[in-house]
């Protein structure tokens, strides 16, 4: 199959044919992308396979009605062809639209990749698996199980529009994981570290794998110690980087502009109002280099932004797509206009989306603390955009005890409301970490997302826990 992008005129042609029945607007998105993965489990290859994905994507407006269809063929019958049929499903007709003609336009990119992972031969792959799984076993005889994954990926997308822009990006991700089982007198713990950036094979020259496995055996072995999690409303001082997570999901999707104009989130109609403690900043950023949510546009050819979202505590913007921001009178999206694939349709979502800097000390922030919890990572939870409602599991954390960390916990939930939690925070750090690299799923689509927090202490949170 062949590696080249169509060309201007086939493009050109491509959005004529999807206008020419009418229609206001008319779009063309192009993707091919290579991955290839490998895991290891129990000292042995589970899995080593690679795959390819490669197509087309025509979505046209009409008014507020909207066409789409996609097309594996790149060539001039196929690209016609499926703007044909996104015109058709767009119930397009009336006044039409010209297509402007094309102008190629470059987005500065983030960063630069020095060794593209395809070029990197599948042995040394797997030998960054093995020496990670010797080392998680070297840190004790307790550790049982030990799995490790490596990913990357390359994709090259080409946006060209009706209003004559022509623009492409190419990104390249590269991945590494390791899992560990631990077993004692308590029970069962595991402990999990992932590194991920968009850079290429060149990661690993300022990764050492060993020791992202001896951290995750450690984390493993000291949670066979763990005590139960306490129960109730207490102060929880979330960690740098691990915690980001939280306002991804409790605010971060609030914020998106298509739960804002569906009326679904908690956030709607308070442009200019307080909505967080005045330590806060939270961001969304596509430019930061090498971050897992990082791109050069996005799936609708804006460049990537720096949207600054809260702003010490004030609500000062959402985020936008095109098909949004156009609703909403504005001159242009704010880079957010994301799909999982040529197969999918744009729609809002965040990149890397974190709280800011403050200016407190992270030790003073835990030794001002008497009694609490201190989560230094969460897992997966679940979130009501239209309330900001939400549950998150602890999968790293230890009791705070006279301004102390103590003890370790067993895995339980923190029960919340985003805007109460933003409202509750009385002292951000300046240690600002992201977190791991992450999948952001909404509408069925999956994208890669980043998050990121320095420390802080939110006063009131409900900690879900078993002890008396």
């Amino acid at each position: 199959m062949s590696s080249a992008m169509p060309d201007a005129e086939l493009l050109d042609a491509a959005l004529h044919a999807a206008l020419r029945t009418g229609g206001d607007f008319a779009e063309v998105f192009v993707e091919d992308r290579r991955n290839s993965r490998a895991s290891f489990d129990d000292g042995r290859v589970e899995e080593l396979v690679s795959g390819r994905l490669r197509g087309a994507g025509v979505r046209v407006r009409s008014g507020e009605s909207i066409g789409f269809a996609h097309t594996t063929d790149l060539s001039a019958a196929g690209l016609t062809g499926a703007a044909r049929d996104a015109a058709a499903a767009a119930r397009a007709g009336g006044g039409q639209q010209a297509a402007a003609s094309l102008s190629r336009s470059e987005a500065p990119r983030p960063n630069e990749v020095a060794v593209l992972p395809g070029a990197v031969a599948k042995a040394d792959k797997v030998g960054l698996l093995g020496a990670a799984e010797e080392a998680a076993r070297a840190e004790g005889a307790a550790v049982f199980q030990v799995a490790c994954g490596y990913g990357d990926s390359r994709r090259r997308i080409l946006v060209a529009n009706s209003d004559g822009l022509l623009s492409g990006d190419e990104q390249v991700k590269t991945f590494f994981s390791v899992s560990v089982d631990a077993a004692g007198d308590g029970g069962k713990q595991s402990g999990r570290e992932t590194v991920g950036h968009t850079v290429g094979f060149e990661l690993f020259e300022r990764v050492d794998v060993a020791d992202l496995a001896r951290t995750a055996a450690r984390r493993a072995l000291r949670k066979l110690e763990a005590v139960p999690a306490p129960s109730g409303t207490m102060p929880v001082v979330i960690g740098p980087g691990g915690g980001g997570v939280l306002f991804h999901e409790a605010c971060g999707h609030g914020l998106e502009a298509d739960h804002i104009h569906k009326d679904m989130s908690v956030f709607a109609g308070r442009i200019g109002e307080r909505v967080a403690s005045p330590m806060v900043t939270l961001v969304d950023d596509g430019t930061m280099p090498g971050e897992w949510g990082c791109y050069g546009i996005d799936d609708e050819g804006r460049p990537a932004q720096r949207n600054v979202l809260i702003a010490d505590g004030v609500l000062v913007d959402y985020m936008w797509d095109r098909l949004r921001a156009d609703r909403d009178g504005r001159d242009a999206s704010s880079g957010n206009g994301r799909r999982q694939s040529y197969q999918h349709l744009p729609m809002v979502r965040m990149t890397n989306t974190f709280i800011g800097n403050g200016d407190s000390d992270p030790d003073d922030i835990v030794a001002d603390t008497s009694r609490g919890v201190y989560v230094a990572h969460l897992g997966g939870g679940q979130v009501n955009t239209a309330t900001g409602d939400f549950v998150f599991g602890m999968t790293e954390a230890y009791l705070i005890e006279d301004g102390r960390l103590t003890a370790p916990i067993r895995e339980g939930n923190l029960i919340g409301n985003g805007p109460e939690a933003l409202m509750a925070i009385d002292a951000v750090a300046d240690d600002f970490a992201m977190g791991s690299p992450g999948t952001c799923g909404k509408d069925g689509q999956g994208v890669p997302v980043g998050d990121g927090t320095p420390t802080l202490r939110v006063q009131r949170l409900t900690v879900g826990g078993t002890a008396a």
